[in-house]
């Protein structure tokens, strides 16, 4: 006589096993968005660091009385950055340089969508404090 014996799952254990995967998903998604978020807002405030530096390597090399723009620092045959950033898009940040005079600037890097790619605006000038544009106060 062969013996009848229960095998697979049953629907409630699938269920609830579903219900779990979909809790630990519910709870990690919002993290890891969180952090990639935090990661192109740590990533514009390094590159805004890299764009002050060149801008003064620039002044002190080729003019001793003007900055320059994005395209400016990306040219010739050493280039103070790189060609991604003299697209001025970078990380998911838009990178923009204003206010040029002859001893001032000012670089923004704005999110290029508000709240995904990243929440806060920031901005570096001549004088290399890198601030929040948001609430006006220096990153450190």
């Amino acid at each position: 006589m062969m013996k009848l014996g229960k095998k697979g799952f049953t629907l409630v254990e699938i269920m609830i096993v579903v219900a779990i995967i979909a809790l630990l998903a519910a709870i990690a998604i919002p993290n890891l968005l969180r952090a990639r978020h935090n990661a192109n807002e740590s990533a514009a405030v390094a590159t805004l660091r890299t764009i002050s530096t060149a801008e003064e390597s620039y002044r002190a090399a080729q003019n001793p009385n003007t900055y320059g723009t994005l395209a400016l620092l990306g040219a010739g045959g050493l280039p103070y950055i790189d060609a991604t950033l003299v697209t001025g898009t970078k990380q998911g940040y838009t990178f923009t340089i204003t206010a040029l005079t002859v001893n001032t600037y000012t670089c923004t890097a704005v999110p290029v969508t508000a709240g995904t790619t990243g929440t806060r605006t920031f901005s570096v000038n001549q004088t290399g404090v890198i601030m929040d544009v948001t609430n006006g106060l220096p990153v450190t």
